[in-house]
Order: structure tokens, then sequence, then C-alpha cells
């Protein structure tokens, strides 16, 4: 074989070579939190809790500044950040839901959280722990990322390495909390030259870098927010303090400002307009579920005495059956973040018997 053509060959293993350790070492932390995952709950009907630890370094800044305009390039930061160089495709989410903070009787803060949605869905309990931010846990939908069984194929794992970015609640290190519901009004779309943001991207903000519900609201007036999916949505934020906010962009001001309310719950409609708004129907733009708002300040009415018990009631007294034209029923999953001690209860698909509890200190759960 002449000299040029073995130089020439020689040249293509080392270049081949190169690529598959840039690969490997692009990939060394993906594969670790591929290695994490693990089936926690084995519900007959194939909807399931998991678990996985994020062990790859990722940048939310580089996802945001990619430009986001709409939900294919959300959806495009998104795989690019969690999946590079591989083709995997996901599908923007929409939630429903009902959340609150209670204080019980030994002083501990609570976010109780119900994930409202019409298709049934696995759920991934996801844990950060970002390079200059704030450790975390969150949960994200799998139906949403095509990945329900995550633990069957290598398609569905890898769909599953976007779960950080795609997370509709959660908690961190510092006791803030966080929940996304949707509303009845039109996808907010603000335009004043900042960063643009989506949904579930201000979720892994606020988990990321904020210690208080303030510095939650804060990040957040510093985007422009995009509600991805063809949805509105409002966030609920409680901190280790109790201070429990609803962040809504408000649907009668064509500029669609951000504005902040102090409430002890929150479900479908916007606090800010609730005397707009009745209980069992819709609202117009202004949005439904008074009835589940209401349902769970008259669980903390009715006593006094507020234990982890009322939590439970509470959310017991806002969940919903099945219903295939309603968008915001059939919850999903029932949490009861505590903001104090940094734990957090999960029950599936009402079964209420069955309650997960997750440690975020030692990254561990058992039922």
């Amino acid at each position: 074989m002449k000299k040029w053509i073995k130089r020439i060959l020689a040249a293509l293993l080392i270049l081949v070579l190169v690529c598959v350790l840039a690969f490997c070492g692009l990939y060394l932390g993906r594969f670790k939190t591929l290695a994490s995952i693990r089936k926690v709950s084995a519900y007959e009907d194939g909807y399931n809790l998991y678990r996985m630890d994020i062990k790859y370094d990722y940048s939310l800044d580089d996802i945001i500044a990619s430009g986001i305009t709409n939900d294919q390039s959300m959806v495009d930061a998104i795989v690019k950040e969690a999946l590079p160089l591989l083709p995997v495709s996901i599908k923007a989410p929409s939630f429903g839901c009902t959340a609150f903070t209670m204080q019980d009787t030994d002083g501990d803060i609570h976010m109780g959280r119900n994930y409202d949605f019409k298709d049934d869905t696995s759920a991934m309990l996801v844990y950060c722990t970002p390079k200059g931010g704030y450790k975390s846990v969150a949960l994200a939908a799998l139906n949403n990322i095509s990945a329900n069984t995550p633990d069957a194929s290598t398609k569905q794992k890898l769909s599953a390495l976007t779960a950080p970015f795609v997370c509709l609640d959660g908690m961190n290190e510092k006791g803030v909390s966080i929940a996304v519901l949707t509303l009845d009004s039109a996808p907010t779309r603000q335009s004043t030259g900042k960063p643009v943001i989506s949904t579930t991207l201000a979720i892994r903000l606020v988990l990321d870098r904020a210690a208080t519900t303030q510095e939650a609201v804060d990040l957040l007036k510093g985007y422009d927010m995009f509600a991805s999916s063809g949805r509105d949505y409002h966030f609920y934020i409680t901190d280790a303090s109790g201070d429990g906010r609803v962040i809504e962009y408000d649907c009668d001001d064509p500029a669609r400002g951000l504005v902040e309310t102090k409430t002890e719950a929150v479900t479908n409609f916007f606090v800010m307009y609730k005397d707009k708004v009745l209980p069992n129907q819709k609202n117009g733009i202004y949005g439904h579920g008074r009835e589940r708002y209401d349902a769970v300040l008259n669980v903390f009415q009715a006593s006094a005495v507020h234990t982890n018990d009322t939590a439970w009631q509470a959310l017991q007294a806002a969940a919903q059956d099945p219903n295939p034209q309603d968008i915001t029923s059939n919850t999903q999953w029932s949490l009861n973040y505590n903001d104090t001690d940094l734990t957090v209860e999960i029950v599936l698909r009402r079964h209420w018997q069955d309650i997960f509890r997750y440690e975020l200190n030692g990254n561990q759960i058992q039922q």
C-alpha cells in the first residue's frame, strides 16, 4: 500500500478517535444520568413514578440566549442543551391544577399542589445540583416528552434527559417552591426587549437561582414571558417564610404586565380578578376553577389547628376525576411540599393510600 494512502487512513482513524472521545466526554454526565433512572412505583395501568439524578452540566442561560420565539424554537433549544448531536423531538406541554400555602402547628410551611391534566402520564422526580445554583427536586410529566416508560427503551431514556427543562413544579434547598397552572386567556407574549423565557424554563430559573419568593419575582421581572403550547399560565410561588404569591400576566393589559398577588391558594383563574370569577362555570378570559379554590380555603377555615393531614385534606378536596372534555380534570399527582424540612410527599392519580416521601437533603425516597 502506498505511503500516502496509509497516511490518509491513519489521519481518518485519528479523526474518528477524536470524535468518539469528544462525544464520550460530552455525554459522560448524560450516561451517568441515564444510569440513575429508577422506577419507584408499579401500578398496573403502566403510569408510574420514576426518579433520576441530573449529573450533566447544563446552561439555562444558553437555552434562553438561543432566542425563543415560538414553541418549536423553545423545544429546539432544550433538545440542543440536553441532547447535543442527537435527533430527538418533544412536544410543548399544557398544565392544569390547584396549589396552596399552609402553615402547620409546628410552624412548617407547606405548598400543596394538584397537577390536573386529562391525559394520564407517568411522573419523573428530577434531582438537580447545578453549578452555582441551588439543589432542587421537581416533577416532570413524562407524557409531554413521549417517555412514559423511560426504562423500556433507549429512545425514551434519551428523551428523559430533557426533564430538567419541562418540570411543572418543584422545591429547592432554600425552601422556595413553585408550580405552574393553566388559564383560559390568550397566551402571554411580552415584547419589551428583555430576554425571552418560556413557561417551564421559568420554573427551572426559579428553582436554580431564587432563595425567597421576592427573589423569584425579581428574576421573572427580568424576562419577557412566552407562554408555550398555545395556552396561558400563571405561577404560584412560596418560600420557607410562608410568602405565597401568584405571578400573573394581566389579561386586561395589552402589554400583559406582570402582577404579583399574595394569596393562600390558586387554581385556573386570575386571582387578581377573582371578584369576576364564579364557581362551577367558565368565566371568559378570567378563568375557571373557583370551586376548587373555595374548597381549599374551606378546609383551612374548618379548623384552627392545621397539621400535615390538613394539607392532604385540602388536596383531596380539590382533586378531580377524569373528564376527557376538560383539560384541567383528572388529577395526575398530588404533592405536599414542606418548605421547612425540605421534604415532599407524593401521591399519583388519587391513590391516596400510597404516599411516597422524598427527602431533598438526602436525595432519598421511600413509601
